[in-house]
């Protein structure tokens, strides 16, 4: 609901690049807006000192649909993201997503080499970035990660830009990836945004070395949580109200 009635604005500030900052706002505003609306806890954890101005490369778990709109509530600043093609086939959404962020195909080399340049791009300008190392969602989402590609190392290190580990350890809860179903099933939510991780020194041999470290924040604080989730909720959560089982 609160997309659908943005939506005429954001058509709006489509029109031109310099109202895409503006347009980005807009989004952070429904993003916020939905997620208050389902009625659940969301908790943000900061262990940085977060400057909107300072460049970072963030990179969090890929474990739910939900993912891009808890970034964009939880993150301010002008942020760009990288994220599947098949998101700009997304009816209206699709369309802001392919104006004002990164699509790529990874199964396309030149589709790959230009999300590449347009993410190297973007970090020159002075915008951070939001890249999901995992590349999609794993069939083991919140629980094991799957294996890091090396794209947003490799940006960080040529950019000298700190990499900024994410992880949503209940996102998969909430509204996990049933094979294009929609179902919401009420869970509280949380992001944990860890410590910066410097990348000045660094060259492309470090490249392993720093997505070891990113990695095992990552698992570590999933591990964790889902101690905590076994031991605090149901396995098998309650299906929202909101939800329509086999859409």
């Amino acid at each position: 609901m609160p997309f659908a009635v943005t939506y005429p604005l954001q058509a709006v500030l489509m029109r031109r690049e310099k109202w895409y900052r503006h347009l980005h706002g807009v989004n952070r505003f429904w993003s916020s807006s939905a997620l208050r609306m389902f009625l659940t806890p969301l908790e943000v954890e900061w262990r940085m000192k977060y400057k909107p101005t300072d460049r970072y490369v963030f990179a969090p778990n890929h474990s739910s649909y939900l993912d891009i709109p808890v970034m964009l509530h939880a993150i301010p600043g002008f942020l760009n993201f990288v994220g599947k093609a098949d998101l700009c086939k997304v009816p209206l959404w699709g369309k802001v997503y392919e104006k004002l962020y990164i699509s790529v195909d990874r199964r396309n080399p030149i589709s790959s080499a230009r999300s590449y340049i347009k993410s190297a791009r973007t970090l020159e300008e002075g915008r951070s970035l939001v890249i999901f190392p995992e590349g999609t969602i794993p069939k083991t989402a919140g629980e094991q990660l799957m294996a890091f590609k090396d794209g947003p190392f490799k940006l960080a290190i040529e950019k000298q830009v700190p990499v900024v580990p994410v992880t949503m350890p209940y996102n998969q809860h909430f509204l996990p990836d049933l094979d294009g179903k929609l179902r919401v099933r009420w869970h509280p939510l949380k992001i944990v945004i860890h410590e910066p991780i410097e990348t000045k020194g660094l060259t492309l041999e470090d490249l392993p070395r720093l997505k070891e470290q990113v990695f095992n924040i990552i698992q570590t604080e999933i591990t964790k949580h889902t101690k905590v989730h076994v031991n605090r909720y149901s396995n098998h959560p309650q299906d929202s109200a909101l939800s329509k089982a086999g859409v």
